[in-house]
């Protein structure tokens, strides 16, 4: 399994032959204008909740590379009203893909879309494939449900936000990494824009009192498990 930071919360996952992006804002991110989103390959596209800064590229990309949409009901719905294919989910359902399989679990946030129309519930992604297990949060604050993670998941990585302001800050991250019993974490969501810009070195080093790798990638830098 090959992750792939685009910035923001945007993700690339690679799972064997298959091509999954999670949340793509990479046109509206100026720090990720060295990204090209003609390039990235999908064939499915997961999204978190309907918040402009995680779904700006959604309809651009899934058009050109007929990639399934994967979210709550609301979210696909939306998209498959623009002609788009997806799959709706809600919390506490999973599915068998072909890539493995895709649990939708809590999140605590607000999701609208950006004329202000209803985007469902937020919610966060546990893919279990290819003999790794992974978490991605999505954008959400500390929450005890994420303590049902590990009762039917040994993860491998957790993917949390850490820029504070509008989600978990570094801090509440450290106990969601607790929570989720998982100490080998990426972080996300951070330095897109002022609220949300953190000191590197403070955060890193406060995950490693505690034990506990934080990676922050560069933007399109990809790790590996």
């Amino acid at each position: 399994m090959k992750i792939t930071f685009y910035g923001h919360a945007s993700l690339g996952i690679q799972i064997g032959d298959t091509h999954i992006l999670v949340d793509p804002f990479i046109t509206g991110n100026p720090n990720a204008s060295s990204i090209d989103i003609n390039n990235l390959k999908a064939d499915y596209i997961l999204v978190t909740h309907a918040h402009q800064d995680h779904i700006l590229d959604v309809e651009t990309i899934a058009k050109r590379t007929n990639a399934v949409i994967i979210s709550n009901y609301e979210i696909v719905t939306y998209f498959g009203n623009l002609g788009l294919e997806g799959h709706p989910m809600n919390h506490g359902g999973q599915w068998d893909f072909e890539f493995g399989t895709v649990k939708y679990v809590n999140a605590i946030h607000t999701s609208s879309f950006p004329d202000g129309s209803y985007g469902g519930q937020p919610g966060g992604f546990v893919i279990e494939g290819e003999h790794k297990n992974i978490y991605i949060a999505g954008d959400t604050a500390l929450t005890f449900d994420m303590k049902l993670i590990p009762l039917q998941t040994k993860l491998d990585l957790a993917i949390l936000p850490i820029g504070d302001n509008f989600t978990m800050g570094i801090d509440d991250a450290i106990l969601a990494s607790d929570f989720v019993e998982c100490d080998k974490i990426l972080g996300y969501h951070f330095d897109t824009f002022g609220y949300i810009e953190i000191d590197h070195e403070v955060a890193k080093r406060k995950f490693f009192e505690k034990d506990k790798d934080l990676m922050l990638l560069e933007i399109g830098g990809s790790l590996e498990l």
